[in-house]
């Protein structure tokens, strides 16, 4: 309550401004005021976009996953460019990122796992799970033919120490091999890169970007625990499970959102029927109207299976 109390007063305090100019007449704090009212509608949208996220994981950092579907080099390129988006996003939002993981393919990126961390990085970033397709002219081809190609995006929140996931080490394969990123002659050299396969899920999670090979361990577990978790989470939801990402193959009839760039402009959400013909906003990282529209959608359908259980 305190954040919206705290609003209540700001603007309390912009009214008797208002009043007070109107009184006097002093069109010289016109500008004062209107920059006040400015910023309050945008701490009112935060807080109204922040009221709609209530479950336990929400306001945790979060792993975000991006591989590359059917497309090709394209996909690949594909991959690249939702990296940059999702990460000028988070920039926006003052979170800070990491690459966890990559994995370099012709053209772009075959995959690439970052973390972002910031207050609800999550509870915003959940929104963006499923496949994304583009739809362009593609910069490969000399025939300047339209190609479209897919990218499967999975968001899994930074478990931190007090949610418990149970993982048996007898349930784990564990292999190390030489990191193909950055980081000199040492990490060429040294089988410092570790994948960690759970057995039990077929989930396969890897880390490159530490030296240290222990380093590198310790971050993949981690972030296996965050896909365990929301993997069990998920099994407890049947609505979530059918619609689980993962589970979709990366291609035609299965995408969340899609980017068209020829022979026209727009980003449109399938799920909530959201759509903007300014597509060079959202490849910046201007997505917050998507995410606020899935999250109205899921909340409406929350209080509608409430009310008919």
């Amino acid at each position: 309550m305190e954040p919206w109390e705290e609003l209540r007063r700001q603007f309390t305090d912009v009214r008797e401004l208002f009043e007070l100019a109107a009184e006097e007449k002093d069109q010289s704090l016109e500008a004062e005021i209107r920059s006040g009212l400015e910023g309050l509608r945008e701490r009112f949208e935060a807080l109204k976009l922040r009221q709609l996220m209530s479950e336990e994981s929400d306001f945790l950092p979060a792993f975000l996953t991006i591989h590359s579907g059917a497309g090709g080099t394209e996909a690949c390129d594909w991959v690249s460019m939702l990296l940059r988006m999702y990460s000028r996003w988070a920039e926006r939002h003052g979170f800070s990122t990491e690459i966890i993981d990559l994995l370099e393919a012709e053209g772009g990126l075959k995959s690439v796992t970052m973390e972002v961390t910031g207050e609800y990085a999550f509870g915003l970033l959940k929104s963006e799970s499923g496949i994304h397709r583009l739809v362009r002219i593609s910069p490969f081809d000399a025939s300047r033919r339209r190609h479209t190609s897919f990218a499967a995006v999975f968001a899994s929140p930074v478990i931190d120490d007090d949610i418990e996931v149970q993982i048996k080490p007898d349930e784990l394969r564990i292999d190390t091999y030489r990191s193909s990123g950055a980081g000199g002659q040492h990490v060429n050299k040294t089988d410092s890169a570790v994948r960690i396969t759970h057995l039990p899920t077929g989930i396969v999670v890897q880390c490159q970007n530490e030296r240290s090979q222990h380093k590198n361990k310790a971050t993949a577990m981690k972030v296996l625990r965050s896909r365990l978790y929301e993997l069990y989470k998920a099994e407890q939801d049947e609505e979530r499970e059918r619609n689980e990402p993962e589970k979709k193959e990366i291609a035609w009839g299965n995408q969340i959102r899609s980017y068209v760039f020829q022979p026209y402009t727009m980003v449109k959400d399938h799920r909530t029927k959201h759509e903007t013909g300014n597509i060079q906003a959202v490849m910046d990282g201007d997505i917050d109207s998507f995410i606020e529209s899935y999250l109205l959608t899921a909340s409406q359908g929350r209080k509608l299976w409430a009310s008919t259980s």
